[in-house]
């Protein structure tokens, strides 16, 4: 927690060092920043919009890098999760109550990034694919689907833009004051990812795998099978993010839908040190730069090119930071008896 806390300041140091380098003042670019994160009921339910997709896309990376396996594919598995749950909500079929078709939209959601997860775990264990390489391409195959489904067979009736008809409103996340029922979700998911990871016999085996895979083969647990399970939830996960993503703020799909919350997760996961409650603050970290930054271009004229080149500076020295191993402690020498 001090390391994650050390990082987060540092990041702050870095933005106001970055934002002067651009030639701008650092001053007033921090205060637009805080203000439009943190500062009223606008500023917080914009960062709770944007750190809800970051907390389970980074509780996806974290669950599958806990098990030794590099889940870099949670944008694409957002993406598909986005889709599938778009697909079921604008296709499927018409008049189905609320209560229904709300759950149903979010559990395509999961389903659709499952598969894609599943996918990448079914080529690492059955024909030794690394996983970097598969979800990595993965991402690009998700980009492409959405693409192709919003100019073709999801396009909205109109024809008038590349994206698909608003989702009716039985298939739309219910309101939680300001914001949708997906934050709540998310939180709760992520005491459920904890519960599972250290109070369950598969988190137990998943994190067995992790540290060891030849150990845990010893001990009878198959690593290429509870990697191919990470990957799998860790895709449920990522997807349910595009799901809520599509049916809590959005209400379409349309090709840039995410910001590139998948990548960010990577970040999220590293800088909570991969334990799932720690993710929630760190998700808010990065949901709050990500809300702030808007306030910034408005409010002390940075433009929207210098925003991103700050979070992307951000991002990376809070990864370096929160990757970094920790230094041992030298072992006192042994006085000698009296």
């Amino acid at each position: 927690m001090t390391r994650a806390l050390a990082s987060a300041l540092a990041g702050l140091a870095c933005v106001a060092a970055a934002i002067a380098l651009l030639g701008y003042a650092p001053g007033p670019a921090l205060r637009a920043l805080v203000v439009g994160s943190l500062v009223g009921p606008a500023a917080w339910t914009a960062t709770l919009l944007k750190a809800a997709p970051l907390l389970l896309s980074g509780l996806a990376v974290a669950l599958c890098f806990r098990c030794g396996v590099w889940n870099i594919g949670a944008e694409g598995q957002l993406l598909a999760g986005a889709l599938a749950a778009t697909a079921l909500a604008t296709r499927g079929p018409a008049g189905a109550p609320a209560w229904l078709l709300a759950p149903a939209v979010l559990a395509a959601g999961a389903l659709g990034g499952a598969l894609f997860g599943a996918a990448a775990g079914w080529l690492r264990a059955r024909r030794g694919v690394s996983e970097v390489i598969s979800t990595i391409l993965l991402n690009f195959v998700a980009i492409h689907c959405v693409a192709l489904a919003v100019q073709g067979p999801l396009r909205e009736a109109s024809g008038a833009y590349p994206q698909s008809d608003a989702l009716p409103l039985a298939a739309q996340l219910p309101a939680l004051g300001r914001v949708h029922a997906g934050v709540l979700l998310a939180l709760g998911l992520a005491v459920a990812v904890h519960v599972l990871l250290f109070h369950g016999t598969a988190g137990f085996r998943m994190r067995a795998v992790g540290l060891s895979p030849r150990a845990a083969r010893f001990a009878g647990i198959a690593p290429e099978r509870y990697g191919a399970l990470a990957l799998a939830l860790g895709g449920a996960l990522a997807g349910l993010a595009g799901a809520c993503e599509v049916a809590g703020v959005t209400r379409r799909l349309y090709e840039g839908l995410s910001p590139g919350y998948g990548y960010t997760a990577i970040a999220v996961a590293l800088l909570g040190r991969l334990h799932p409650l720690a993710l929630v603050p760190s998700a808010l970290f990065f949901g709050a730069l990500e809300a702030g930054a808007g306030a910034m271009q408005r409010e002390a004229g940075v433009p929207a090119e210098a925003t991103k080149v700050v979070q992307a500076v951000v991002i990376l020295l809070s990864t370096a930071l929160a990757a970094a191993p920790a230094r041992p402690h030298r072992a006192r020498a042994a006085e000698p008896a009296p």
